[in-house]
């Protein structure tokens, strides 16, 4: 038997006189069920492809059975997940016919690898014949095999955060997984001002009381198509899955919207589908009644989309935190939700 003072630090028995797990170095389990029918209902309904026969949008996850945990044994991270999926998506032909369908992945488990995964795809009954369906089972198929890879990666490193491992000298570490560039919670706390989720825009005044203002502009790049990144800004969905909290999206003009249990809200001016969408947006901690003007320009560059932002009407002294908060909130959420990081080559 070591002598006091030489046994395994990680037991820290010294400081604990019921020699509990410490640092969770014996084994411990999260379960990842909850967040990853979250996770993978996002990242599957962000699923869009076009031909020169038209365009296929994922448009219902439909089942999501299953269940996902991570356990940690003496330092070692153990992930599992065993799910069936079943979706279901419209077409639209180039001349105007609507087509329905359905999709199943029956075995996305940790014992396959995403590019071996069934993906069956099929039209709904009664539907007739279209060459849509072979878009679906192809690249359709392909893109449901990314996103549900998207999902994987993000398990073994966002999910992992706080499975605390020792070090030595008894001193906390985080596990070597990566962890992702932000908690967009965080971010919004630490970057941005807290606004009352009782706020509300009146809508009756359409001009910001006068103040000092300027202009900013911001541009990204988001490893994905137009469309697909387009309806991320419009689908209450999608918004609550970058935004991690309650959302109200009204994508028309003159539409609401509210973000973050109501911290910021607005109303849109024009959405023109897959070039612009212009917004009256502003945070509560801005004068009463001033709103910023957001338009969004969506551009195909090198089969990625840039993302060009600009806000008329800041308030002076506002332009770096919401230039920063653009940046972390909208641009870094939606990577990091969705798997829309550049290459870097």
């Amino acid at each position: 038997m070591a002598k006091w003072g030489e046994g395994d630090p990680r037991w820290i028995v010294e400081e604990r006189a019921d020699a509990t797990n410490v640092n969770n170095w014996h084994w411990t389990e999260r379960d990842a069920s909850s967040w990853s029918i979250d996770k993978i209902k996002a990242l599957l309904l962000a699923v869009s492809v076009e031909n020169e026969e038209g365009t296929c949008n994922v448009t219902e996850v439909s089942k999501i059975d299953g269940e996902a945990s991570i356990n940690n044994r003496k330092g070692k991270l153990i992930f599992f997940f065993e799910w069936n999926i079943q979706i279901s998506w419209t077409g639209l032909s180039k001349n105007g016919i609507k087509y329905k369908g359905t999709g199943e992945v029956p075995n996305l488990s940790d014992e396959n690898d995403p590019d071996e995964l069934d993906i069956n795809i099929s039209l709904s009954k009664d539907e007739p014949d279209t060459k849509l369906l072979a878009l679906m089972k192809k690249e359709g198929a392909s893109n449901i095999r990314k996103a549900l890879a998207t999902y994987i990666e993000t398990l073994k490193t966002e999910f992992t955060q706080g499975m605390i491992l020792p070090t030595i000298n008894g001193v906390q570490k985080e596990t070597s997984q990566p962890k992702p560039k932000i908690d967009v919670k965080a971010t919004v706390r630490q970057q941005w001002y807290h606004v009352s989720a009782g706020s509300r825009v009146d809508h009756r005044t359409s001009v910001g009381v006068k103040i000092p203002t300027c202009k900013i502009n911001i541009m990204d790049r988001f490893r994905t198509s137009v469309d697909e990144l387009y309806r991320i800004f419009v689908t209450q969905e999608l918004v609550q899955a970058f935004t991690h909290a309650p959302a109200f999206v009204e994508a028309e003009k003159g539409g609401k919207f509210r973000l973050l249990d109501g911290s910021v809200n607005g109303e849109f001016l024009d959405l023109v589908f897959d070039e612009s969408i212009v917004m009256k947006w502003r945070y509560k901690s801005w004068p009463a009644e001033h709103y910023a003007i957001i338009t969004l320009t969506f551009c195909n560059k090198d089969d990625e989309t840039e993302l060009q932002v600009e806000c008329k009407g800041v308030p002076v002294g506002e332009e770096e935190r919401t230039k920063e908060g653009w940046k972390h909130y909208y641009f870094e959420g939606i990577k990091q939700t969705f798997g829309y990081n550049v290459r870097l080559f």
